[in-house]
């Protein structure tokens, strides 16, 4: 089959507009840091691109892509891209083996940039570049073999459409993992440690609104009809978030922009994994849920005194559960062929309960091991005083 020139044009942008995500992530942390981490923030993020890209083409994407090797881990056999061409891949027919591993390469370097949550303001740097390089090859590499790469759970039926499990739900609990092992930052719930920039904050909330249609109507590797769908549940799903997140918030004292923001990211992350499954109607509730649910576990996460205090884990990580949930309930076949919970299929909601679980214990608990392996050895933490100076001082010699 000849290289479809619309497919193809479609998602060099598309993984164009992902790339464009993983700053945004650091713009969006580095407003809700202090303003002597504010570098350290954006920084780790451009870092994260950078690492993973050459993580990717050494190994990385064989390991997630390569041939099934036990269910668990592809093989080598795309080794420093060997057998990687610019003519169609196996994963499609319609583009370049090259532009679909590029796209795939977005995605990994944005995973781990939103794992940057769990240790904002008090992580060592070099400890950081150690942790990432492992992460991504123990933690990310194997989660996108199993959903995306011929593994277990593509076996079992899982379905993820563009990465409520392997981005989300694994970076996520990733962050919650650190966050237990790295510890709270120094004068955490004695005295208030207050966003420094909250329009920076916003703009980078829109950057990854704006993206997110490359991540997920890319997704469906086509210019067509189901990459309008996902592209039209995805802006509905958002909105939906939004508002609700603001609504509930409101009930408690004024409605923060903050808060309508962390919604629209929450709606967001739940209609990852069914953008090119269910129905705008659909993508409403599962939006509306995603931020009302993603909105308690925040609050939950400060009733504990639990310090992942950028709530990678209450929006991601559990707003990623939620949204494996909701394919595997609202999948419906007029879509794209599945069908969920509501027309009868108790087995695709099953295999996304099955696959979903798996991917939270798996990143948490492999997380947890990597964190306090590289703890005892390197250190994982700055010290005190430098933590007391910032890291934007302590770790990069710049200030804003």
């Amino acid at each position: 089959m000849a290289i479809d020139s619309g497919a193809t044009a479609w998602i060099l942008a598309s993984t164009a507009l992902v790339m464009l995500m993983t700053p945004a992530v650091g713009f969006f942390y580095g407003g809700l840091v202090r303003r002597k981490n504010l570098i350290s923030m954006i920084t780790l993020s451009f870092v994260a691109f950078a690492l993973v890209s050459i993580q990717w083409v050494v190994i990385g994407y064989s390991f997630a892509f390569g041939s099934d090797t036990g269910g668990f881990i592809g093989n080598l056999e795309y080794l420093g891209l060997n057998n990687v061409t610019m003519d169609p891949g196996p994963f499609s027919e319609a583009i370049p083996g090259l532009l679909f591993m590029v796209f795939q390469l977005v995605f990994a370097a944005l995973t781990m940039a939103i794992v940057t949550s769990g240790i904002a303001e008090r992580v060592k740097f070099s400890a950081y570049i150690v942790f990432a390089l492992l992460w991504t090859t123990l933690v990310y590499d194997p989660l996108a073999h199993w959903v995306w790469g011929g593994g277990w759970a593509a076996q079992f039926g899982a379905l993820d459409f563009a990465g409520g499990t392997v981005v989300h739900i694994s970076s996520g609990f990733a962050a919650l993992a650190l966050a237990v092992v790295i510890g709270k930052r120094a004068g955490f719930g004695q005295y208030v440690m207050e966003p420094n920039n909250i329009p920076l904050t916003i703009l980078g909330a829109g950057l990854l609104w704006f993206g997110w249609f490359g991540f997920n109507a890319g997704s469906a590797i086509a210019a067509d009809g189901l990459a309008a769908n996902a592209f039209v549940t995805t802006n509905i799903a958002a909105a939906a978030g939004a508002l609700a997140w603001m609504f509930a918030s409101w009930v408690k004292g004024r409605p923060s922009s903050l808060g309508f923001v962390s919604g629209a990211i929450a709606g967001l992350v739940a209609i990852t994994p069914a953008a090119g499954f269910v129905t705008p109607l659909a993508a409403i509730l599962i939006g509306a849920v995603g931020g009302l649910f993603c909105y308690r576990i925040m609050l939950w996460r400060i009733q504990k005194g639990l310090d992942e205090s950028l709530d990678a884990w209450a929006i991601h990580g559990m707003g990623g559960l939620w949204g494996a949930l909701a394919t595997g309930i609202f999948a419906i076949a007029a879509v794209n062929g599945a069908s969920g919970l509501i027309e009868g299929n108790v087995h695709q909601f099953v295999a996304n309960a099955a696959g979903a679980l798996a991917a939270v214990l798996y990143a948490f608990v492999v997380t947890y091991v990597l964190a306090v392996v590289i703890d005892k050895t390197i250190g994982l933490r700055v010290t005190e005083e430098e933590e007391y100076v910032g890291l934007d001082i302590s770790q990069h010699g710049e200030r804003c």
